[in-house]
This record gives structure tokens, C-alpha cells and sequence, in this order.
């Protein structure tokens, strides 16, 4: 059944104010660059290496200031970013790294007032990046399967302050799903192949699709069933995100970057009597010509043997060397 969190209201995630209040999210950044995301809530206290720090005494102050610990220590006061929101879930699943959820976002063509649908919902990480997208005014629709990370799910969105603008859905999506006309829809399962007939009924021609799979295997099944059901102006691609030391004197790359984390397939649904081999991309175009001209090839030297066979030719057989 689906969680539907009522109307939309207006919260901090909706307004921008330029000092914090009761019930904000807050990004605090120490002197040694640890960074916690907290709520802001009247009488608690965050606690960190670098001493307490009471909600009460942060709560009026200016985002970009610096507040003091009880040690004396100094953090920023900072709004936090979506990066942090997704780094800061609490996890029962593996979550889509802000690099992918980011570039999904710009794939599926998402802006406030748009309409997504998603599965499975994981722990909610890119549910997150999705609502950050489309609120105030747009709707996201996620599915999962099973109830423990349903759960988890609804309580990350709900402590960011982005469940009233996600319906939650306790199904299997071998069921179909229960929107249509949808702006987007993104699959993030085992065998996204499988759900395409379901993806159909749920998106607007010409709508956005994407999938997020790790392996090379599961990119070919998922090229295959795209191109056999309807959709175009396919591609896939791998994110990469190399990070450099901010240093003037000496710039250069990070020890470390964030490398393969998926492969990112998109794709766009065309209008059903259209036919989609005339819209594949050159490469597979080209592709295909070869295979028919091998096959062609193969089917009229076939054609010569069934000849020389029929016409009783026979050729002596060459003596064997030595």
C-alpha cells in the first residue's frame, strides 16, 4: 500500500532563512573538517571529538558563523549540501553514490514540478536526490519490496525533511506500477530487463528512463530489452570522479578517487507504432549491416557448395605433405 504523506507543506528544505530555527537540519564542519549533519532540537546536545555542542546555542545563529564547543573548539555552522544528506543515511542497503545520483538527476531531465517514479527504494539514498529535484511542487513515487528497508527508507526521508514529497509503495513491481504518465522513471534492481512491459505502462511517450546496474552483464540484457521494447536514444555511460588536493602552491590529484560504482543506461520511450531499429545509434547500426552482410555472405557460399555438391563435381585430394 502506498504511504501518502499528505499536502505539501512548507519546511526548511521549501525556504531559505539566513539564521537557523528549531527543526533545521544543520551541517556542523569541525577545525579538523568532520562534518555532522544534526537536527536541530531544543535541549539536545551533539557530541563530537572535539567537545558538546548544545542545539540551544546554535539554534538563532547565522549559517557560514562559527560556534564554540564546551572545550572551546570551533565548527561552522553550515546549510548542509545533498552530498552530505546522502553520505549522512543511516544504511541497510548499498546507496547510489552522490556522483551517480547527481548525474541521474540530470539524465532524467528532473526539475521542480516533475513527476518520477522509482524501484526499489534501498535506504533512500537517490529517493533523496530525486525529491531534492522535484520539490516543492513534483512527486516522487518509489517501490520496494521488502519492509525493513521500506521503513528504513521513510525514516531518512522523513529526518531530511523530504518525505512530504515522496508516495511510498510496499510492492513488487512484477505488478506493474500504479502511475501513468510519469516524466521519468529509474530502476534500480537486479534484472531492470525484466520490468520494461511494467516500465511502458507507467511512463509518458517520450518520457525519461534509467537504470543503474553494476556489472556488464546486466548493460547487454538491459540493451537488448530496450531495444526490443520500444525505446530510443539509448546510451550508456560510467561516471568517474577524480578529486584534487586544494592547495595553490601545490596542486594536484587526490591519493584515492571514486572510480566504477555502475553503469548508467538511459533511455527515451517513443511512441509505440514508431519502430526503433530506425532510431538505434550509428554504432549499432553499423553493427548490424556487418552482421547481415557476414550472414548473406555465409548464406550464398552455401548456396555455391549446394551447386558444385549437386553438379557431381568432384576435386582429387591433394597428397599429404612428406
Amino acid at each position: 500500500m502506498p504511504e501518502k504523506n499528505g499536502p505539501l507543506q512548507s519546511n526548511w528544505f521549501a525556504e531559505r532563512q539566513a539564521l537557523t530555527r528549531a527543526g533545521d537540519l544543520v551541517l556542523l564542519l569541525t577545525a579538523d573538517l568532520k562534518r555532522y549533519v544534526i537536527k536541530l532540537t531544543p535541549g539536545r546536545d551533539m557530541h563530537t571529538h572535539q567537545g558538546v555542542f548544545a542545539h540551544d546555542e546554535l539554534i538563532g545563529q547565522p549559517y557560514g558563523g562559527a560556534v564554540v564547543s564546551q572545550l572551546g573548539s570551533q565548527a561552522l555552522l553550515l546549510e548542509p549540501s545533498l552530498t552530505d544528506l546522502i553520505k549522512h543515511l543511516k544504511r541497510g542497503t548499498q546507496i547510489i553514490y552522490p556522483k551517480d545520483a547527481a548525474y541521474l538527476v540530470h539524465k532524467l531531465n528532473l526539475r521542480a514540478g516533475s513527476t518520477v517514479v522509482e524501484a526499489g527504494t534501498g535506504s533512500g539514498g537517490l529517493t533523496t536526490a530525486l525529491a531534492w529535484a522535484v520539490a516543492p511542487t513534483g512527486r516522487v513515487f518509489t517501490y520496494e519490496t521488502r519492509e525493513h528497508n521500506y521503513q528504513l527508507a521513510r525514516n531518512n526521508l522523513d529526518r531530511v525533511a523530504l518525505l512530504p514529497y515522496v508516495e511510498m509503495h510496499l510492492r513488487d513491481i512484477e505488478e506493474g506500477f500504479l502511475q501513468q504518465e510519469a516524466d521519468a522513471l529509474m530502476l534500480d534492481v537486479r534484472e531492470p530487463w525484466r520490468y520494461l512491459e511494467q516500465v511502458r505502462g507507467a511512463l509518458r511517450t517520450g518520457g525519461f528512463f534509467a537504470s543503474l546496474t553494476p556489472t556488464v552483464n546486466q548493460v547487454i540484457a538491459l540493451l537488448e530489452g530496450l531495444e526490443a521494447n520500444g525505446f530510443a536514444d539509448i546510451g550508456v555511460e560510467e561516471v568517474l570522479v577524480r578529486g584534487y588536493k586544494p592547495v595553490p602552491e601545490r596542486l594536484r590529484p587526490e591519493d584515492e578517487m571514486v572510480a566504477h560504482t555502475g553503469y548508467l543506461v538511459s533511455a527515451r520511450l517513443i511512441d509505440a507504432s514508431l519502430d526503433p531499429k530506425q532510431w538505434l545509434s550509428k554504432e549499432r547500426r553499423r553493427y548490424q549491416a556487418r552482421v547481415e552482410a557476414q550472414a548473406r555472405m555465409a548464406e550464398a557460399e552455401a548456396a555455391r557448395a549446394a551447386e558444385r555438391q549437386a553438379g557431381g563435381r568432384k576435386y582429387p585430394k591433394l597428397p599429404l605433405p612428406g
